[in-house]
């Protein structure tokens, strides 16, 4: 029993490795164009050109935080790749005011996911949300027995 949250973590993490990389050019466009429908009004056009933000896997705190510090004087579209997150916490920091932020999806069980947005950035995700045993402000992600939380910043 006492190997069970290794175990548990392991699982996840496979099973957000092989769901993330299943059709992705496919999966790409289909997030693109679900965040533009979400936001109505964009600056984007039909078709859009974006940089893709990647995310790292963070399991019992170890792992990277993601970050986009660029600011860019134009509208940029932004796709946030998968981020998970078990039994730790993570930062995600969108700081550009610029920034058009589509998550594609974030799994976070048993830890904190903490977005820090830019007060002007926008931000939507491709997918609905889903939120068990915890807590989640945006509705954006999958959340099991964890918290996930926005914070605003740079709002002068």
């Amino acid at each position: 029993m006492g190997n069970a949250p290794q175990l548990f973590a392991g699982l996840i993490f496979g099973i957000a490795l092989l769901g993330s990389g299943i059709s992705q050019a496919k999966e790409v466009d289909s997030s693109i164009a679900s965040c533009l429908r979400a936001w109505g009004k964009h600056p984007f056009g039909a078709n859009p050109t974006y940089k893709t933000l990647a995310t790292s896997v963070k399991v019992f705190g170890i792992g990277q935080d993601t970050a986009d510090s660029q600011r860019t004087n134009a509208p940029s579209l932004v796709l946030v790749n998968p981020g998970v997150n078990v039994m730790g916490g993570t930062t995600v920091e969108l700081l550009n005011p610029n920034g058009w932020y589509c998550f594609r999806s974030n799994v976070n069980v048993m830890g904190g996911l903490r977005i820090r947005a830019h007060c002007k950035a926008h931000l939507a995700s491709a997918r609905d949300g889903v939120t068990v045993l915890g807590s989640n402000q945006s509705d954006k992600s999958v959340t099991v027995m964890g918290k996930t939380q926005v914070e605003l910043v740079g709002c002068d």
